[in-house]
């Protein structure tokens, strides 16, 4: 990894029931935020928000949504990989894709280069309970944790919810993610937002690019922003408010585990990732496959 400026942009859908006018409308809004973005910070590195094409909630029956988007790289996604090529900078995105057939609809992160090309695809592993078809929602889970290496460094992508699951950050640290970037749409507290992605940089010691979404979906849900980015000790050095633009930060390598905490004269001494204990894991590999739930009550 080099040393370079990523930026979490936040935008707010365009309200009123999903149409392919307000899709084009998103798309537009997106393509406008990021030239203002890299124009005002000289980013190298931009996320935009979890399923930023549409909004998150989008109010209409799968089959239908199916339509509306398009498969990956395709029309959806072409206008924001043009505009990564003409800033020269790596973008990612969150859209809804199609899958092979009208009933299935992945929540995709996309990574483009400075190209304009389609480098890595993430499909969201883990589905918030409303939008997984399992739960009646919209969404068929991926199965791929997805790591891309790029001239800036190896990124690796999660998406919203799947931030609250350590076992996919950890498989894309010991892949050699230096940059995890997660585009969300988060509907809980702005609390378990950042304790999330401050656990998932401290766990694997790695910079957590998360753009939260903001305004209103088309199913009328709010988002409360706050987008960030955090350091690999877990610090949180750029922080959005709620309304619509952006936060930067200087991601250097050779400052990421300079010291024990946040300007101390204490050298870092461990490595989360190097003091697994293996033996550890491989004795234990059959309860982390097992079946498993909460015993409280819950909704």
């Amino acid at each position: 990894m080099r040393a370079f400026t990523a930026a979490a942009v936040q935008v707010a859908p365009t309200p009123g029931p999903l149409t392919a006018d307000s899709v084009t409308a998103n798309i537009t809004h997106c393509v406008d935020m990021v030239r203002r973005c890299v124009e005002a910070t000289g980013a190298e590195l931009v996320v935009l928000p979890e399923s930023c094409t549409t909004g998150f909630t989008p109010g209409c029956p799968t089959e239908e949504l199916w339509e509306l988007v398009s498969e990956v790289p395709g029309p959806v996604t072409r206008r924001l990989a043009d505009v990564a090529a003409e800033l020269g900078v790596h973008l990612v995105l969150g859209t809804y894709e199609r899958g092979p057939t009208p009933d299935v609809v992945y929540n995709a992160a996309v990574l483009v280069d400075p190209r304009g090309e389609v480098v890595g695809v993430y499909r969201k592993t883990h589905p918030f309970c409303s939008e997984s078809v399992d739960g009646g929602g919209w969404v068929t889970p991926g199965d791929t944790a997805t790591v891309v290496d790029t001239e800036l460094g190896r990124i690796g992508m999660i998406i919203c919810f799947d931030g609250d699951y350590p076992e996919l950050a950890r498989i894309e640290a010991v892949r050699g993610a230096e940059v995890i970037v997660r585009p969300s749409a988060l509907l809980r507290s702005a609390d378990v937002w950042e304790l999330t992605s401050r656990a998932r940089a401290y766990d694997n010691h790695v910079y957590v690019v998360g753009a939260n979404a903001t305004g209103t979906d088309p199913a009328g849900v709010l988002y409360f922003g706050n987008s960030h980015v955090v350091t690999p000790v877990g610090h949180i050095v750029a922080k959005a408010a709620t309304h619509e633009g952006w936060v930067s930060a200087r991601l250097d390598p050779a400052e990421a585990l300079a010291s024990l905490t946040p300007g101390s004269n204490v050298g870092q001494g461990f490595d989360h990732l190097r003091d697994r204990n293996l033996d550890l894991i491989r004795n234990h590999r059959e309860d982390l496959e097992a079946p498993a739930k909460t015993t409280f009550p819950h909704a």
